[in-house]
């Protein structure tokens, strides 16, 4: 299987491809949309959108992990970041893929074992799931390989429960 995680932002926001080969997870590509600050905002959701769309048909991803945050320093960061959420849920809707919505603190807890951990942790734990090298994965590219990684790790689980059941029905 093959998630797309998403960790949205105005000014950086995550992607990482995740796949489940057997019992190894392998990152496929993953970076940062970042938009120029000069331009208007709807030219900037716009541009999100548009990227997010070139990652999903050029790398195909089965399903779809965003961070859902439940709260933001200020109003005005939560509206902008609402609308960033609604530009990136179009991108998903028009690919027509499944799209599975986190908490922080359930990603985090997934990768790290602990739901209050700092974005480096995160980091760190990504890059030893994943057998990364890379002295320059983005923070906000490692939070979405996290939410694809709760994702995958999710669905591998209900799909073990599902045989399991299936099998005790026999």
């Amino acid at each position: 299987m093959r998630v797309l995680g998403i960790d949205p932002s105005l000014q950086s926001t995550g992607f990482g491809i995740v796949e489940n080969r057997g019992d190894i997870l392998q990152a496929v590509v993953y970076g940062i949309i970042r938009t120029d600050r000069r331009s208007e905002f709807h030219h900037r959701l716009n541009e999100i959108r548009t990227e997010l769309e070139k990652v999903i048909d050029q790398f195909s991803p089965e399903e779809v992990a965003i961070e859902n945050p439940f709260y933001a320093r200020n109003v005005r960061t939560a509206i902008s970041l609402g609308q960033v959420r609604g530009a990136v849920l179009v991108a998903v809707a028009s690919s027509q893929r499944p799209l599975f919505e986190y908490s922080a603190l359930e990603i985090k807890k997934a990768v790290t074992g602990y739901g209050q951990a700092e974005k480096d942790q995160v980091q760190r734990m990504v890059k030893i799931l994943l057998n990364l090298e890379d002295d320059r994965l983005p923070l906000d590219a490692s939070d979405a390989l996290a939410a694809a990684i709760c994702h995958l790790n999710n669905r591998l689980l209900t799909i073990q429960l599902d045989g399991e059941r299936e099998r005790n029905r026999k």
